[in-house]
C-alpha cells in the first residue's frame, strides 16, 4: 500500500466516525456498532490479554470515544490508559466523557506517541469505506504491525468472520478468515496466540502475547 492509498483510508474512515457520532453521540451505533450488549461483549474478550497485570499501560488503537476505559476501570484495572483515533470528533467526544489526566490521555492520529504495555483495536479494521480488497488487506496488516510495535508485552484486534453467513455480510464490510489471521500471527508474531470466537457475535477476536 502506497502514501496515497493510506492517506484515503484515513481520509475516508475519520470522515465516516465524524459523521457516525455527529448523528448518534457516544453510543454504540456512534462507532458503527448494532448495540451496546454487543459492544461490552466484544470489549471483554480484551481483558484476558490485560488478566493478572492491573497496573499494564493500554493502547486503544481507533479507541471511539473511549468506551473500554470505562470497561477497564469497572473491572480494577489502574494502569494508564492511551486513546487514538483518526476522528477528531471520537477524541473530543472521549475527552468530554471522561477527562484527561495521568492515567488517561487521548491523540488524534494513527500513530501512536508512545508504546505502552498492551494494544488493542475493536472495529478498526471492518469499515472499508470504498477501499478495493487489495488496498484495504494491506491497510489491516499495516495496523496489526503497528499493534505489534506499539505493544511491549502484546495485543490484541478484533475482526469480521468469514464463518458468518454469506447473505446477511455487507458490501461495505471487510471480512476475513479467523484461521488465515492465527496462522499469519504465528508466523509473525511466535506461537503465543490465541484465537476467540465463541462469544455469540459473528467476528473473531486475536490475542497475541509477546516472547
Amino acid at each position: 500500500m502506497n502514501d496515497a492509498e493510506q492517506a484515503a483510508i484515513h481520509q475516508a474512515v475519520a470522515a465516516y466516525y465524524d459523521a457516525a457520532v455527529a448523528q448518534f453521540g457516544p453510543t454504540a451505533r456512534g462507532v458503527d456498532w448494532k448495540d451496546e450488549a454487543s459492544h461490552i461483549v466484544r470489549h471483554r474478550q480484551f481483558l484476558r490479554l490485560l488478566a493478572d497485570d492491573p497496573d499494564a499501560s493500554v493502547l486503544d488503537l481507533g479507541c471511539g470515544y473511549g468506551d473500554f476505559l470505562s470497561i477497564l476501570r469497572a473491572q480494577g484495572h489502574r494502569g494508564r490508559y492511551l486513546g487514538c483515533d483518526l476522528a477528531s470528533g471520537m477524541i473530543a467526544a472521549a475527552r468530554a466523557r471522561h477527562g484527561e489526566g495521568a492515567d488517561r490521555a487521548w491523540h488524534l492520529g494513527a500513530e501512536p506517541p508512545e508504546v505502552c504495555d498492551y494494544a488493542i483495536a475493536s472495529g478498526l479494521l471492518n469499515v472499508r469505506r470504498g477501499a478495493d480488497e487489495a488496498a484495504w488487506t494491506a491497510y489491516v496488516e499495516s495496523v496489526i504491525a503497528t499493534l505489534a510495535r506499539f505493544g511491549r508485552k502484546g495485543f490484541g484486534f478484533n475482526m469480521l468472520s468469514l464463518s458468518s453467513d454469506p447473505e446477511k455480510r455487507r458490501a461495505d464490510l471487510h471480512y476475513a478468515s479467523p484461521l488465515g489471521m492465527l496462522e499469519m500471527c504465528l508466523h509473525r508474531f511466535g506461537r503465543h496466540a490465541a484465537l476467540l470466537q465463541d462469544y455469540g457475535l459473528w467476528e473473531f477476536t486475536l490475542l497475541v502475547r509477546h516472547p
